[in-house]
């Protein structure tokens, strides 16, 4: 069966003072575009870097800065507001702020909150180099990891006081990235996951191939979601220009050969396989050494099929879970149920060929023994998530 839709994602941001606070509100921006309800928490000293109407106009919000007005209708913002919360992140985290969560003080709203919470708790700390590597700033970090609060950078490069070193604030997609994995439920918690993504390309010659156009964003986004769900995620990926997600170990791959090579190697230490990869189903059968000129005649290539990896590994005597995508041009659940029949698989994804491939958002039905499961379209990122759930509802 079909698990419900993930409930409404929402995250605190907290803003101490320092000059890393623009980050901030690019960090915001993001976490906005990709549906997190967002709730800002200044201090005073933050709200001299970077006011708090920048972060409402971003976060569509109030923002909230006072512990005695915080406009909680129970008079208990310093609580409420964390409740529900998937995580509270503090970014910039100044060493003074560090050093009021290490000793549990609270003096103002976004400490309060801090030491109240139930949520997950991470700072990106920001500061002169000669303060971070500070014993009592070190001593305070120290503490704050025993006491299981994420402790996100610092990065090293220039700083805004013109020095050099340890220090710097993460950049916002840096902080995106691990603030999604922090509020993530870890639904694949240890789990080894084998994915494939992107298009496969199949030489004709030395400069001309067969390949397709997907751009491997699906594979790239459910490898990320699989990775914040806690799992141990390989991705075997072809030619695509896209990052490699945070927390995944990536195998660069070019043609179907190549691609069958690298999953076959790596199949049985996999407890899911999601092959998302759109491989090649032929490929030359002799490809030419030379670049082939062009003439008056007709040119005949011989095609020849390449390896299903996906009915190849659910074939073995011990498979991982098995999850196949069926992209198909007409008569969607017709194809896609006999592709998943033929290739005996518990779970396939089915979408239209000519809405998914290159796109931000796709359209999926689910199915498998208990019959055709259809989702409403969402983004390929919140796609990646659900698909996690429904693995992760499917293989406990």
């Amino acid at each position: 069966m079909s698990t419900p839709p993930t409930s409404s994602r929402r995250v605190v941001v907290g803003v101490t003072g320092g000059i890393a606070a623009y980050k901030t509100a690019e960090l915001v921006r993001l976490l906005v575009r990709d549906g997190v309800e967002v709730d800002v928490v200044m201090t005073q000293a933050g709200a001299r870097f970077v006011t708090p109407t920048t972060f409402q106009a971003l976060s569509g919000r109030p923002v909230l800065t006072d512990l005695w007005s915080s406009g909680a209708e129970n008079a208990m913002g310093h609580i409420g507001l964390s409740r529900g919360a998937q995580a509270i992140l503090v970014a910039p985290a100044s060493a003074d702020f560090l050093a009021k969560l290490a000793n549990g003080h609270a003096d103002d709203l976004l400490s309060t909150l801090c030491l109240a919470r139930e949520c997950p708790l991470a700072v990106a700390p920001a500061m002169n180099v000669q303060m971070w590597t500070h014993a009592a700033t070190q001593r305070n970090v120290a503490r704050l990891r025993e006491d299981g609060v994420a402790i996100l950078g610092p990065g090293s490069g220039e700083l805004a006081c013109n020095e050099v070193g340890d220090g710097r604030m993460l950049e916002p997609e840096e902080l995106f990235a691990a603030l999604r994995s922090l509020a993530q439920p870890k639904l694949l918690a240890g789990r080894r996951v084998l994915v494939t993504a992107g298009p496969t390309f199949e030489a004709i010659d030395p400069v001309r191939g067969i390949t397709n156009t997907s751009s491997g964003k699906m594979g790239f986004a459910f490898a990320q979601a699989a990775a914040d769900a806690g799992a141990v995620v390989t991705l075997v990926a072809g030619p695509t220009s896209l990052a490699t997600p945070v927390g995944v170990t990536r195998v660069n791959v070019v043609s179907a050969a190549d691609m069958a090579q690298a999953v076959l190697a790596r199949a049985a230490g996999a407890d899911v396989f999601v092959a998302i990869a759109a491989v090649a189903d032929y490929t030359p059968a002799k490809p030419s050494e030379r670049k082939l000129k062009k003439t008056k005649d007709a040119l005949t290539i011989t095609l020849q099929p390449t390896v299903d990896i996906l009915a190849t590994v659910a074939a073995r005597k011990k498979p991982p879970y098995c999850v196949g995508f069926a992209a198909e041009s007409h008569d969607l659940l017709a194809n896609a149920e006999a592709k998943r029949k033929r290739k005996k698989l518990p779970l396939l994804v089915a979408n239209r060929a000519q809405d998914a491939i290159g796109s931000d958002d796709n359209e999926v039905t689910l199915l498998d023994d208990a019959g055709a499961h259809p989702l409403p379209k969402m983004g390929k990122a919140a796609l990646g998530r659900r698909l996690v759930e429904e693995i992760a509802a499917r293989v406990k």
